[in-house]
């Protein structure tokens, strides 16, 4: 293994450091964005349960905040709920873009990695292919074993950028896809108790008209 590191040159070292921090980024992309962590399951009916019985107070609201990111997002609504049910929404959202922020977290990094590790394997090829040439025109065409080197960094290089390329691609398309998804379930999440409140408080003033009437 050392001996093919070695033959592809000095353009390794880039390509291998790549494919260290794609490697690292992959694995904390996989615990981080994890559905449990991120959505707990029955959140929102727990919390409903605990404002219906008068149990929400701040040490329940701070632990919410602090688990999860949909507990950021419900946390930050539950601090706006006495106000209208547009300035809750807002409150939401904002909260929300930090939170789609954390969750894309080291993604463009990795893209990043996907796309410059084959220009580096083609920067391998053409520096090949310059020494090759070099060498035909110091040695001669009869001497292979003075081509072998620039032909070894040629190969050698373009098949390591694309194998760092290629499931850094894919990884970096599927955690995408996989942000998209929780995205649109903490959307889900958020207004269903932005109804559940504001229907509550709506029920609650239909019920003090009629008495008025």
């Amino acid at each position: 293994m050392w001996e093919i590191v070695k033959s592809g040159g000095w353009l390794m070292i880039p390509i291998i450091a790549c494919s260290a921090i794609s490697l690292a980024i992959i694995i904390e992309r996989f615990w981080a964005l994890r559905k449990k962590q991120v959505i707990p399951r029955h959140l929102v009916a727990q919390v409903w349960h605990w404002h219906k019985h008068k149990q929400l107070d701040e040490e329940k609201i701070n632990t919410m905040r602090k688990e999860s990111a949909l507990g950021r997002v419900l946390a930050s609504g539950i601090a706006n709920s006495k106000f209208d049910r547009e300035v809750m929404k807002e409150s939401i959202e904002e909260t929300g873009r930090h939170a789609v922020h954390e969750l894309e977290r080291f993604l463009n990094s990795l893209g990043t990695i996907a796309a410059i590790t084959p220009l580096l394997g083609l920067l391998g090829t053409v520096l090949g292919m310059i020494q090759v040439f070099t060498d035909l025109t110091t040695h001669g065409a009869g001497d292979v074993s003075s081509l072998a080197g620039g032909i070894s960094q040629a190969l050698i290089t373009t098949a390591a950028g694309l194998l760092v390329a290629i499931p850094s691609l894919m990884f970096y398309r599927y955690f995408r896809g996989r942000v998209d998804e929780l995205v649109v379930i903490m959307e889900q999440e958020a207004i269903k108790l932005i109804e559940v409140m504001h229907g509550e408080r709506s029920q609650i003033d239909d019920d003090i008209e009629s008495d008025a009437s």
